[in-house]
């Protein structure tokens, strides 16, 4: 991560937190706490006003940003319970901008509401069975294709335990029975198949654009199977 970077994770995180400690910043960015005090002056020298008060930590003086929107707690509250849900049962690239996600969700909220969310993103635990969910990092790689229309090729393992390469026109993603399913036009089969997230094995945006100019829906998909 540049420095650039480094400061406007550094100024997100201050806006999330009523108080950031050194020594939590030198972890959080793998910098040296020497180096946390180098990139807080420098986050001063461009005006932003970070004061200190010992021993809670950093923080940014009250009233310096107006958040560019408003949430109610109970709709802060909603979107903390989703994000967690979505980091469950999805995989690790959905819970990496799941969490960036609700950094900058933390940092817009008043500053008598930032405990509330601390306390109920806390107090959230949700189960599940061990490796019943992708440990891959898939998911967003998918959607991008989707929005894009560009052509995936995956390697893919099914349920007879046979393993085949295929070249995708990805539509959409449905989750049932307990996993996600990639719906996608198999130029290898020539015809839409239902492929399970967790059976692939390697997955490439290749960033080509669909062969096909019209796809089915997966709602249209899903309706001719009943």
């Amino acid at each position: 991560m540049n420095r650039i970077d480094r400061l406007f994770g550094i100024l997100t995180l201050l806006q999330s937190k009523k108080y950031v400690t050194a020594s939590y910043l030198s972890d959080k960015f793998e910098i040296s706490v020497r180096t946390v005090y180098r990139d807080i002056r420098a986050l001063g020298e461009l005006g932003i006003p970070v004061s200190f008060e010992q021993p809670k930590g950093y923080f940014i003086v009250q009233g310096f940003f107006l958040p560019p929107l408003s949430l109610t707690m109970p709709e802060t509250n909603a979107l903390i319970l989703m994000a967690s849900l979505s980091v469950k049962f999805a995989d690790k690239s959905i819970e990496k901008h799941c969490h960036s996600a609700l950094t900058k969700l933390k940092a817009i909220l008043k500053y008598s509401d930032k405990d509330k969310a601390e306390l109920i993103s806390s107090n959230i635990s949700i189960w599940v069975t061990p490796g019943e969910y992708p440990n891959t990092e898939y998911i967003s790689t998918i959607q991008k294709a989707i929005v894009n229309k560009t052509i995936i090729e995956i390697e893919y393992t099914n349920n007879q335990n046979q393993f085949s390469k295929r070249e995708l026109e990805p539509i959409g993603l449905t989750f049932y029975s307990d996993q996600w399913h990639l719906i996608s036009w198999c130029w290898k089969r020539s015809e839409y198949r239902d492929f399970k997230v967790k059976m692939i094995s390697k997955l490439i945006d290749t960033c080509q654009p669909f062969k096909m100019t019209e796809h089915l829906t997966v709602n249209e998909y899903i309706q001719r199977l009943e």
